[in-house]
């Protein structure tokens, strides 16, 4: 019997600085998941050789604006979520050339996302233009954060979403050690009841090969196959 083995990767809360050399090379042919949440990560060099992949979880790292990923045919899910990303556009048109296939992502947590949870400054307003720029870039998304996308987000993304570009606010001035100031932000894009840390689900369907790690991520999109 043929039956297809969805194999998926976790390496959480490692501290790791760079993705493990031997996680790609003992699985990246065969990796159609990776989960790298809650380590230090500020790039993804080593990322080519998981070139099977169809959900990325990198929450909770250090990526940064110069985040650049290979390109990955197949991947349909990116999580982004509590990372440094503060350029919207850059990240998106990046995404759309690397990831043709995606369909779900989140970015909450992040200052490029406009969420009021967030940002203090911001309200529904501001985020609901985000979420058309978004889609106006990535027509194909089906979720975005922590939401459905509708159908009449789609209908205004094509008609007025090259419009909603959100715009990135002077920097304010920096402190005495040329620095400027940035409060830690405590934020999980659901909520508190939705997460257990203790069970942490590495892999959708069948998995051979799961590390685990020290802590856990339960940012997940709950899918109608699933209820």
């Amino acid at each position: 019997m043929n039956e297809e083995i969805r194999a998926g990767v976790s390496y959480i809360g490692q501290d790791c600085r760079e993705i493990p050399e031997f996680l790609g090379r003992n699985y990246g042919h065969i990796a159609k998941r990776l989960d790298l949440s809650f380590n230090l990560l500020r790039s993804l060099e080593g990322l080519e050789t998981f070139c099977c992949l169809e959900e990325l979880i990198l929450d909770n790292n250090l990526l940064g604006n110069d985040l650049r990923l290979p390109r990955l045919p197949y991947l349909h899910t990116l999580m982004l979520n509590k990372n440094q990303i503060t350029e919207l556009e850059k990240l998106l048109d990046h995404l759309a050339e690397v990831a043709p296939s995606l369909e779900y992502l989140s970015l909450l947590g992040n200052s490029a996302c406009p969420n009021e949870l967030v940002c203090k400054d911001k309200d529904e307003g501001d985020y609901q233009r985000y979420r058309y720029f978004v889609l106006h870039k990535l027509s194909n998304l089906k979720f975005l954060d922590s939401r459905k996308v509708s159908r009449s987000e789609h209908e205004e993304a094509a008609l007025r979403g090259a419009f909603m570009k959100v715009v990135k606010p002077p920097d304010s001035k920096p402190s005495s050690d040329g620095a400027a100031n940035s409060p830690e932000v405590h934020y999980t894009p659901l909520p508190t009841g939705s997460r257990d840390l203790t069970n942490h689900r590495g892999v959708l369907g069948k998995c051979r090969y799961v590390y685990y790690g020290k802590h856990s991520e339960g940012n997940r999109f709950i899918r109608d196959d699933q209820l």
